[in-house]
């Protein structure tokens, strides 16, 4: 790819505003990277203006609060997404799910499957234990080391 094009695309992606630019001609790839830098705005000043002292608050009843119940989290071995993909919890629409929250499961046992570039991949216990937490609903999509299932 010559000097000239290489120029003109960088300064299309300038431009243009897009964050990332590939392209592949013959033999030749080139990426370009559209770093965005956060330019920082000064704020006006303003004039100081003097405010009349505020009233002094009414005495008032010491408020009392109320104790908030919080749930503690589950305790126990975290099986993460291997890979980005589509979590599923049973082997077919409309069959059971491979494992429910209270189920014992063994080592090795598979909990679910993602799909990843049309391959289906069982993910399974790598503990044995109860399942404590399904961290995931059916047919969503999972990133890389998401939480999946708490064992305990």
């Amino acid at each position: 790819m010559d000097l000239r094009k290489l120029k003109t695309l960088i300064d299309l992606v300038a431009e243009s505003g897009i964050s990332e630019l590939e392209v592949t001609e013959e033999n030749d790839k080139v990426r370009i990277v559209n770093k965005v830098q956060t330019v920082a705005v000064a704020a006006p000043v303003a004039t100081p203006v003097v405010a009349a002292p505020a009233p002094a608050p009414a005495a008032a009843a010491p408020a009392v609060e109320q104790p908030v119940a919080v749930e503690p989290a589950p305790q126990g071995t975290t099986v993460t997404s291997p890979m980005v993909g589509t979590f599923y919890r049973a082997p077919n629409p409309g069959a059971e799910p491979f494992v429910k929250v209270g189920d014992h499961v063994e080592a090795g046992q598979t909990l679910g499957i993602i799909e990843a570039m049309k391959l289906l991949n069982e993910i399974e216990a790598e503990t044995s234990g109860t399942i404590k937490e399904i961290c995931v609903e059916n047919a969503q999509p999972v990133e890389f080391g998401q939480p999946l299932f708490i064992i305990g």
